[in-house]
């Protein structure tokens, strides 16, 4: 099979899968421009809740594919800017799901998920200085807020990898799993997301993604949901709520 993403919606839950084992799932300049419009169609299936990112069988992505760099460096550093940035902006909650190397790219991607789950193993790294490319100011301010200007020059300033203990504690992932465990955490995890209000999921990424020009908007939202009556209503009928929000509006 040819290089590909590939994609499925189960349980309200998306799963984008990195597809290029031949090079451990390295990403190809087409995969990184087909990356955003499939995201796009994603954003907009009201039965989509929560996306997945991971990467086919025992690695996530171990950066771009090098032979792409060689016509134009740029070009290809825009390419994935571009789907770095679609995958932030994506309306509802994502997930990375890592095994293996998470390199480059990889960590690029990995970064503007709004979390990552790792399986024991895996290793991290952000690698342009051993290229001689200069890193995205969007990239980089993102991996910033994740783990700190000290860790970040860490990782930039050397390009080595890191384990899952230091990414644990350093706040590049959220969860550390043992060996076959990954799947199953991120599937209950994901149960546990789409169980929840849309409208305090969008809100709260936006926000915390910096947005400060909206708490009209979403206290309008709030208003006119309904989201609120029935979580207070689930709560003292002692049952599961049932949200109706969804940000197709």
């Amino acid at each position: 099979m040819e290089p590909d993403l590939l994609h499925g919606v189960t349980d309200a839950v998306a799963t984008v899968v990195l597809h290029h084992p031949a090079k451990r799932n390295a990403m190809t300049a087409a995969m990184w421009a087909a990356l955003p419009p499939l995201l796009d169609t994603l954003a907009a299936d009201p039965a989509v809740r929560a996306l997945v990112l991971t990467g086919a069988g025992g690695t996530f992505c171990a950066g771009a594919d090098i032979s792409t760099l060689q016509k134009s460096a740029e070009e290809a550093q825009e390419l994935a800017v571009r789907a770095e940035e679609a995958l932030a902006a994506f309306p509802k909650p994502t997930l990375a799901a890592i095994r293996g190397h998470c390199v480059g790219g990889g960590a690029q991607l990995a970064a503007a998920c709004d979390l990552r789950f790792a399986e024991e193993g895996a290793r991290f790294g952000v690698t342009p200085a051993k290229l001689g490319i200069v890193y995205a100011s969007t990239a980089t301010r993102r991996l910033v807020s994740l783990v700190g200007p000290a860790t970040a020059k860490y990782l930039l300033f050397s390009g080595e990898l890191i384990d899952t203990e230091r990414a644990l504690r350093t706040g590049l992932v959220d969860e550390v799993l043992p060996v076959d465990g990954l799947e199953a955490r991120v599937a209950e995890f994901t149960r546990v997301l789409v169980s929840r209000s849309q409208l305090t999921q969008a809100a709260a990424k936006e926000f915390a993604n910096g947005r400060e020009d909206r708490d009209a908007h979403w206290s309008a939202q709030a208003r006119g949901s309904g989201d609120t009556a029935e979580g207070v209503a689930a709560f003292l009928e002692r049952r599961e709520p049932r949200f109706t929000w969804t940000t197709s509006g």
